[in-house]
């Protein structure tokens, strides 16, 4: 049932207090309250009550019971506040203060009662109830206070809510790019620390040999000089491979890095990255390779595998005493690709677990061991721009055993991309 009232004579001018939906004051044609009351004579007497005021227009809509109400809010009638009696046939006491207060509308509550009550009414403040009112003594003055606040302090809490909320992101947002900040100081500073070590030293055995070469070239034997011109060699390549990873590390931070997919032939692939591999260490290593499964599917990228496969097998060789070998196997396993590298090393500590595919971090038990922590933050970034994943089964002083999986792709219909 809706009444409408008016409190305004004819010709006399509208000065409105309330502001329905809106904190700011404004001229509104109505307040449109939602009365929940099941005694039809109070209710009659609150509408009575505002039908006196010189100033606002109201609009009632009356029910008697709490699903009544729910039902009207659900059905999209728009109201500004909600006068809510604690005793009906179908919810008591506060009980109806959380259903009304999920409804979308999110409205204002003033609660009615017929006892004076501080901890009941402590209670429904505490609950989100605006204000709280004994029926017997409800007047003009008290009834038109109360909604006036009730409405203001309704929206002024939205807003504060809101204002939280965006203080909130902001302040999760500052967090997030002071943690990125710090995240890319501490690269940076890793990576000065890096150059100053890893650069230097190639370096002076560059400069140390060419000295040599110049000063004393006429009393070296061939086999002497050439032995310096080897180390000049050599320390030209390990610079030009620590420079390449530390770009390829670099474009794959910054997202510059993408797939370009060809066919290869895996077998023969993997053969020449394991000579080559070899070839590159000072004592070569048996490498057991086995593989399973057709090795002739899909597509790849041989610039991402390669890092991929030489980085894990260095990686072993270096970890592990010399005598070991290294396990190597390439297993088709369905659409995916499985490249996994077993040694007999030094193995990880566990505590070292979480961080081991960050750049420039190395486990504390690698201690005369050179490196610069790059290889398998490489690993795992090619492994993941090739859609695939990197998994790692270790234990301290027994070895580990480090699995890539990638997807099996195959060439498209339309030559540009690729499907499982």
């Amino acid at each position: 049932m809706e009444v409408e009232y008016s409190g305004v004579s004819p010709g006399t001018p509208s000065k409105r207090l309330f502001l329905p939906r809106s904190c700011a004051m404004s001229a509104s044609p109505r307040l449109h309250i939602l009365l929940i009351e099941d005694n039809l004579a109070e209710a009659r007497l609150l509408q009575e009550i505002l039908k006196g005021s010189p100033k606002e227009n109201f609009a009632f809509n009356h029910v008697q019971r709490l699903g009544d109400a729910l039902t009207v809010l659900a059905q999209g009638e728009k109201f500004d506040i909600i006068l809510l009696d604690l005793t009906l046939p179908d919810s008591q006491g506060l009980n109806s203060l959380p259903k009304l207060q999920s409804h979308p509308q999110n409205l204002p509550i003033i609660v009615l009662t017929h006892y004076q009550d501080e901890e009941l009414a402590l209670e429904a403040v505490r609950q989100g109830a605006q204000d709280y009112l004994v029926k017997r003594d409800v007047s003009l003055d008290i009834l038109l206070r109360s909604l006036h606040y009730a409405i203001q302090r309704h929206c002024l809490a939205r807003e504060l809510a809101a204002e939280n909320q965006i203080l909130s992101a902001s302040i999760k947002r500052q967090e997030r790019e002071l943690s990125e900040a710090k995240a890319a100081n501490k690269l940076k500073s890793e990576f000065v620390s890096m150059l100053s070590h890893d650069f230097r030293n190639p370096l002076n055995t560059i400069l140390l040999s060419a000295g040599l070469l110049e000063e004393s070239g006429d009393r070296l034997s061939k086999g002497q000089q050439h032995n310096y011109f080897n180390m000049i060699r050599t320390a030209i390549k390990d610079l030009d491979e620590l420079l390449s990873e530390v770009l390829l590390l670099g474009k794959t931070e910054n997202g510059q890095l993408s797939c370009q997919f060809e066919s290869l032939d895996l077998l023969y692939f993997c053969q020449d990255l394991m000579r080559l591999v070899n070839n590159a260490q000072r004592q070569p290593r048996p490498i057991h390779f086995h593989t399973q499964g057709n090795l002739q599917q899909g597509v790849w990228d041989a610039h991402l595998l390669r890092h991929i496969i030489c980085n894990l097998l260095s990686n072993a060789i270096k970890y592990s005493p010399s005598p070991t070998p290294i396990l190597f196997d390439v297993i088709a396993e369905g659409k995916t690709m499985i490249f996994r590298v077993t040694d007999q090393g030094i193995g990880i500590p566990p505590q070292a677990m979480a961080e081991l595919f960050n750049p420039f971090f190395r486990a504390d038990n690698v201690e005369g061991v050179t490196g610069t922590g790059l290889g398998l933050a490489i690993v795992q970034r090619c492994a993941n721009i090739h859609g695939g994943e990197v998994t790692v089964e270790s234990k301290e002083g027994e070895g580990s055993c480090f699995a890539v999986r990638l997807p099996i792709l195959e060439i498209a219909d339309n030559g540009d991309r690729f499907s499982p």
